[in-house]
Protein backbone atom coordinates (compact mmCIF):
# COMPACT_ATOMS: atom_id res chain seq x y z
CA UNK A 1 0.00 0.00 0.00
CA UNK A 2 1.22 3.32 -0.98
CA UNK A 3 1.82 6.35 1.48
CA UNK A 4 -0.40 8.29 -1.07
CA UNK A 5 -3.45 5.56 -0.44
CA UNK A 6 -2.69 5.17 3.90
CA UNK A 7 -3.04 9.39 3.37
CA UNK A 8 -6.05 9.74 1.49
CA UNK A 9 -7.74 7.03 3.81
CA UNK A 10 -6.88 8.76 6.79
CA UNK A 11 -8.16 11.89 5.51
CA UNK A 12 -11.56 10.11 4.99
CA UNK A 13 -11.46 8.56 8.27
CA UNK A 14 -11.15 11.94 9.97
CA UNK A 15 -13.80 13.72 7.73
CA UNK A 16 -16.30 10.89 9.03
CA UNK A 17 -15.33 11.67 12.59
CA UNK A 18 -15.58 15.01 11.69
CA UNK A 19 -19.24 14.64 10.89
CA UNK A 20 -19.93 12.43 13.62
CA UNK A 21 -19.00 14.92 15.80
CA UNK A 22 -21.07 17.71 14.18
CA UNK A 23 -23.96 15.34 14.33
CA UNK A 24 -23.26 15.03 18.21
CA UNK A 25 -22.70 18.74 18.70
CA UNK A 26 -26.07 19.68 16.98
CA UNK A 27 -23.58 21.64 14.04
CA UNK A 28 -24.19 19.56 10.87
CA UNK A 29 -25.80 22.68 9.06
CA UNK A 30 -22.63 25.08 10.09
CA UNK A 31 -20.50 22.52 9.06
CA UNK A 32 -22.28 21.59 5.72
CA UNK A 33 -22.18 25.18 4.88
CA UNK A 34 -18.61 25.44 5.44
CA UNK A 35 -17.63 22.50 3.62
CA UNK A 36 -19.56 24.09 0.46
CA UNK A 37 -18.02 27.51 0.79
CA UNK A 38 -14.60 26.07 1.03
CA UNK A 39 -15.57 24.12 -2.30
CA UNK A 40 -16.73 27.06 -3.97
CA UNK A 41 -13.66 29.29 -2.76
CA UNK A 42 -11.38 26.84 -3.78
CA UNK A 43 -12.80 26.13 -7.48
CA UNK A 44 -12.83 30.21 -7.98
CA UNK A 45 -8.85 30.56 -7.49
CA UNK A 46 -8.44 27.58 -9.32
CA UNK A 47 -10.01 29.29 -12.24
CA UNK A 48 -8.41 32.35 -11.36
CA UNK A 49 -4.77 30.76 -11.68
CA UNK A 50 -5.24 28.91 -14.34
Amino acid sequence: MSVNKVRSALYFVSRILGDANAVKRGKVGKRIARRLAGKGTGRLLGKLFR
